[in-house]
């Protein structure tokens, strides 16, 4: 709930490296589950900014974890799907307030598409791999500039 502790980034994310935050639910006529908009579909009431970004990014992944596994993560990753991006659940990185409904959840992931994995599965370490390519390519860069600026 916006305003309460459970609403804060936790201390151990690393803002930093943080490009963008999409906030959801700000519309207080309507429950927003997923992060790209509300669940009515003609009209919609509420979209965020979350698809443009990412389109405007390249990204063509989306990787979803966290709570609630058959509310917030179940409409968010469907609705990436449906927006193009290939989206994979990272399912031992999800709780359900219900664990008995994630049957019906993954029956629905399915049927569009999303596709359900591990936080050890290649998909999680070719992210983790390509992090770690772009931090050091930053790093050179950096050090680059500097001996530029020493010279």
């Amino acid at each position: 709930m916006q305003g309460t502790k459970g609403s804060e980034l936790l201390l151990e994310l690393d803002v930093s490296k943080v490009d963008h935050i999409v906030e959801k639910g700000q519309d207080k006529r309507v429950e927003m589950y997923s992060a790209f908009a509300d669940p009515f579909k003609r009209p919609s009431v509420a979209k965020s900014d979350l698809a443009e970004t990412l389109r405007k990014a390249e990204i063509t992944d989306v990787f979803v974890v966290g709570l609630a596994g058959d509310y917030c993560v179940k409409y968010t990753a469907i609705d990436a799907q449906k927006e193009g991006f290939k989206t994979w659940v990272v399912g031992d990185a999800t709780r359900a307030v219900d664990s008995s409904a994630m049957k019906e959840v993954h029956k629905e992931y399915e049927k569009v598409g999303v596709t359900v994995i591990a936080k050890d599965d290649a998909q999680v370490q070719r992210v983790k791999e390509q992090v770690q390519r772009t931090q050091d390519q930053g790093a050179k860069d950096a050090s680059k500039a500097g001996e530029s600026v020493l010279d």
